[in-house]
């Protein structure tokens, strides 16, 4: 059974920083791209960043440049986002994706609030 959860999601304060975990099992995590989206109220879901299979390959939206950091541990198939600098605009669901060939999978999602 394929499952991908994610977790470290909370409140924080702008400026502040956060770590999100995605621990998966049910797939061979490290042939996958993974990638982390989210997703906002009222708003469409959009791609956060992407890290290949072998790390080789780093994609950050432009929102994300210089402020969020994703890496893997294919040891332990967590996908991980430290988050830097937070800024009320940040808050959203933050989802969990796992994609190989026809093989797509999603997490759950949690929840980050940024807010004075």
């Amino acid at each position: 059974q394929v499952q991908l959860v994610e977790s470290g999601g909370m409140s924080v304060q702008p400026g502040g920083s956060l770590r999100l975990s995605c621990t998966t099992s049910g797939f061979t995590f490290r042939f996958y791209y993974m990638s982390w989206y989210r997703q906002a109220p009222g708003k469409e879901r959009e791609l956060v960043a992407g890290i290949s299979a072998s790390r080789t390959i780093i994609d950050y939206a432009d929102f994300a440049k210089g402020r969020f950091t994703i890496s893997r541990d294919n040891d332990k198939k967590v996908l991980y986002l430290q988050m830097n600098n937070l800024k009320p605009e940040d808050t959203a669901v933050y989802l969990c994706n796992g994609r190989l060939e026809s093989n797509d999978y999603w997490g759950q999602g949690t929840q980050v609030t940024v807010s004075s």
